[in-house]
Order: C-alpha cells, then sequence, then structure tokens
C-alpha cells in the first residue's frame, strides 16, 4: 500500500502541478495579464507546487526532516539531474537577459539561506525571512518584466507566450485551478504518508526519503517541461523552469516548515547535502555564463552535472550505511 501510495502520488501530483498551472495562467490571460509576467511568476512558482504541497503536509505531521530534504534534494535533482540530462539531450543556448539577471540571485538567495540554518536550527524568524523573500522575488520578477516589454522584448517573452494558453476560457480555468488544486493537496497527502511509512519500516532517516525518493518524485514537473522545452528549442525556458524552481525550492519549500514545524536540523544537512546543492548551483553559475562559449551549456557540461549528481548519490548511499 504505502509503494502504491507512493507511485500514485507522484503521478497524481504531477497531473495536477500542470492543471492547477494551466488553470491559473488561463485566469491571468483572461485578465490580461501579459505571457512574460505570467511565466516569469506563475509558471515558475507552480514548477515547485508540489514541493510546496509535499513540504506543508510533512511540516503538519511533523516530519520536518522530509520537508528539508524534500527542498534539498529537489534542488540537486533540477541542477544535477534534470539540467545535465536536458544539456546532453539538446545543448542549451542562453539568450535570455533575465535568465542572466536570476542566476545570481539563486545564488544570492542559496547563500543567505545558508547563514540563517548556521545555527542549526529552523526557526520561525528563518522561515517567516525567507517567505518575506520569496515576496520580494515575486516582486521583483514582474518588475523586470514589466520592463523588459517596454526596453525590447526578451527572447524568453515569445517562448511564454507559444506555452500559456490564450483560448481557455474563464469558467474553464477556474475549474482546473480549483481541481488541480484540490489533487495536489490530496497526493501531497498521499506521498507523505508513503514515504514516512516506508522511511519507518526499513530504518532510513526522514531526510534521506525527502532528498532521494520524494525529491525525485516532486521534481517530475520540472523533468517533464524542461525536456519537452528543449525538443521545442525553446532553451531559455528549459533554464527558466529550473532557476525559478530552485529559488522557490529555498525560499518557500525550507521557509515554510520554519513557520509550521520549527526545530533543529539533521548535522547533514550542512556537512554534506546543502554543500553539495550551493556546489551544483555554483557549477551552473559558471556554465551558464560560459567561459570559452557564452551563454551556452553544453553536452559536456552537461554530463559533468550529471556525473556530480551520481557522484553525491553514492555520498549518500554510503553515509547511510555508515549509520
Amino acid at each position: 500500500m504505502e509503494i502504491l501510495a507512493i507511485i500514485g502520488g507522484f503521478v497524481l501530483l504531477t497531473w495536477s502541478a500542470d492543471r492547477f498551472v494551466s488553470g491559473a495562467s488561463g485566469i491571468a490571460f483572461n485578465l490580461k495579464v501579459s505571457p512574460l509576467i505570467i511565466g516569469l511568476t506563475i509558471v515558475s512558482l507552480g514548477t515547485s507546487a508540489p514541493e510546496i504541497l509535499v513540504s506543508v503536509m510533512a511540516a503538519l505531521q511533523g516530519n520536518a526532516g522530509l520537508a528539508i530534504g524534500n527542498a534539498i534534494g529537489s534542488n540537486i535533482i533540477n541542477t544535477g539531474l534534470i539540467l545535465g540530462i536536458t544539456a546532453v539531450i539538446v545543448p542549451l543556448g542562453v539568450r535570455s537577459s533575465i535568465i542572466k539577471r536570476e542566476l545570481p540571485v539563486m545564488l544570492l538567495v542559496m547563500v543567505l539561506a545558508l547563514l540563517l540554518l548556521l545555527d542549526g536550527t529552523l526557526g520561525r524568524i528563518d522561515g517567516a525571512i525567507m517567505l518575506t523573500g520569496m515576496a520580494g522575488i515575486l516582486f521583483w520578477v514582474v518588475h523586470i518584466g514589466r520592463r523588459s516589454r517596454t526596453d525590447g522584448a526578451d527572447p524568453i517573452s515569445g517562448e511564454f507566450a507559444d506555452e500559456i494558453p490564450t483560448d481557455m476560457p474563464m469558467g474553464r480555468a477556474v475549474f482546473w485551478l480549483i481541481a488541480g488544486g484540490l489533487v495536489l493537496i490530496g497526493s501531497s497527502r498521499m506521498l507523505v504518508w508513503g514515504a514516512v511509512s516506508i522511511a519507518q519500516s526499513v530504518g532510513v532517516s526522514d531526510l534521506v526519503i525527502g532528498l532521494t525518493i520524494v525529491a525525485l518524485g516532486t521534481s517530475l514537473p520540472e523533468l517533464a517541461a524542461s525536456v519537452m522545452s528543449v525538443f521545442k528549442k525553446e532553451h531559455d525556458i528549459a533554464l527558466g523552469n529550473i532557476i525559478g524552481s530552485n529559488i522557490f525550492n529555498i525560499l518557500a519549500v525550507l521557509g515554510l516548515p520554519g513557520l509550521i514545524d520549527p526545530g533543529p536540523i539533521d548535522t547533514a544537512v550542512l556537512t554534506r547535502d546543502y554543500p553539495i546543492m550551493l556546489g551544483l548551483c555554483i557549477m551552473l553559475f559558471v556554465m551558464a555564463y560560459g567561459l570559452r562559449a557564452p551563454g551556452r551549456i553544453n553536452r559536456l557540461e552537461g554530463a559533468i552535472l550529471v556525473a556530480a549528481f551520481c557522484g553525491y548519490q553514492t555520498l549518500l548511499y554510503f553515509s547511510e550505511l555508515a549509520t
């Protein structure tokens, strides 16, 4: 039953996140919001909806370790596995100035969050600061989205325009927003129950389950979105989805457990998992800006990201054996 709950939770999370984002995007478009701003806010935040709901459910049930592992593990999977595989399939061109401005913001968010966690606890003040930061990021991306419309179209603007539903009636958009949200809540609850039950039965910590099984499952929307984007030659969306998800995973998915279930964090988070996540994102920053080929993540660099992810999984395995 626990395995079926996890598999069913993954499938329903992926489906409901897509429906939720489509409904929210359709409502925004019908209210005359530009596709660029919809893409930078609703779509980017929507790709983190599974992580956010799972984090909330885990924290409400007293499993903050699973929520923390989900936030950090999802970023490791996003950057190392998903972006790496995507770049191996099709080298990614980075043309959008908006994406290049988001990259240093992503690193800044991760460094600031690390400073909050260095005392070994994730408290309510930490969570409040992170969620305030998320509100600030949303305000900032709306601002640069508006400036981009006046300063000249950013390449990512056209890509978003092709993806945002423009023919969805308001009634249908509202239906999918509500239906997707309800299924998101139910499937996240199902997934957390199955994951926690398995962790308890095999003696694995909530943190490790969050870093691996749960993080992989909640990252499926990013995987699907990135692969489909590169096949449509929408490289900036593929990269933008990963960057936006990484930012929101830290600010929202990591911040919410601090408000709901504050307490100490596992020391492995600071000595093993967070440094790996930060290191992968620094690699992404260097690759996206380019040393020899500006604005391009090639197949070799994608393979390096995948190899780093595999190395982390090996480290995680042997760390668990040692305990």
